[in-house]
């Protein structure tokens, strides 16, 4: 017995319908969104830039060894203030360290502050915005004054408070830096349950029966989370500056390790005659938080766009 064919009379005739019950191939579907995605970025060639800027920071945190074998800590005090060279390519400080190693090393020390901070504030945030929006009632207004009191102290005071309280350290610094920005996540995760919570999918749900539990799983958090993720990618960058900051300070590790926010802070006494100790990190630091922010905006409006 022959198959029955699925298709146009002309396409079966040219053997190019298929049988029933046989699966459409998804690979032209993959090769199509892989297609849209290469196209998306060839034409931004400044978000094709900021993505192999965050791709090196990565790997610079995860694999150091991969871009310099130097020790960080380990200087040779006869070539010290040496300039940027093929030997240096950031140059050496007081010690003889090799900058450009201290800055490859400290890629892991300040990305793992930044990722604490954000998940802090994601977290905790997001759970608020959760529970003030899709409670509501008194609820809803004790959480939502308590992140009014979150908003009305700068950020950056608010991180010093709290580091002072907490104590030295990366890991505290960006526990700070995240309680810190609570509050923005807080304000956006609720203003999305609000918005999904009186959708018409929603109501429908719930007249059917549904727990609270499920509507909330299952229609409220997937529909809801969209934008607090685009918030969190935002928020690295201001996270790297605030991070950063607090090390400039002297509330990071203690040295001689080398965060980003301490090799500024400690070349900023030598910027008459070696200008690179401040320079370059701070480079390094401003091309992160930009490449940031624009994979950040792409993902925020040009991606939805470009689809």
């Amino acid at each position: 017995m022959s198959q029955s064919l699925v298709g146009d009379p002309v396409e079966a005739a040219l053997g190019l319908a298929r049988p029933v019950g046989t699966a459409p191939d998804p690979a032209p579907g993959r090769r199509a969104d892989v297609r849209r995605v290469l196209r998306f970025l060839v034409r931004r060639p400044g978000l094709l830039l900021s993505v192999a800027v965050l791709v090196l920071v990565v790997l610079a945190s995860f694999r150091p060894e991969l871009f310099t074998s130097r020790d960080p800590l380990k200087g040779v005090p006869a070539q010290n203030f040496r300039g940027p060279s093929g030997a240096h390519w950031f140059g050496t400080d007081e010690l003889g360290r090799d900058v450009f190693s201290r800055v490859v090393h400290g890629a892991q020390l300040s990305l793992q502050a930044t990722l604490i901070a954000v998940l802090v504030a994601f977290v905790v945030g997001g759970l608020l915005g959760v529970v003030a929006g899709f409670v509501g009632r008194w609820v809803d207004d004790v959480l939502m004054r308590f992140v009014d009191v979150l908003l009305s102290i700068p950020a950056l005071f608010l991180s010093l408070a709290l580091v002072t309280a907490l104590g030295y350290g990366t890991v505290k610094v960006a526990v700070a830096v995240g309680i810190a920005g609570v509050a923005s996540f807080a304000r956006v995760a609720r203003a999305e349950v609000l918005r999904v919570r009186q959708a018409v999918f929603v109501e429908a749900s719930r007249s059917c029966g549904a727990r609270w539990y499920a509507v909330l799983g299952r229609h409220v958090l997937p529909n809801a989370a969209g934008p607090v993720i685009v918030l969190a990618a935002l928020d690295l960058g201001a996270s790297v500056l605030a991070v950063s900051a607090l090390s400039f300070l002297g509330y990071g590790a203690p040295p001689p390790a080398p965060e980003w926010g301490t090799l500024i802070s400690e070349g900023r006494n030598y910027l008459a005659n070696a200008w690179w100790l401040t320079a370059l990190p701070g480079l390094v630091i401003a091309a992160t938080v930009l490449a940031t922010n624009r994979v950040a905006r792409a993902l925020d409006g040009e991606w939805s766009r470009q689809r």
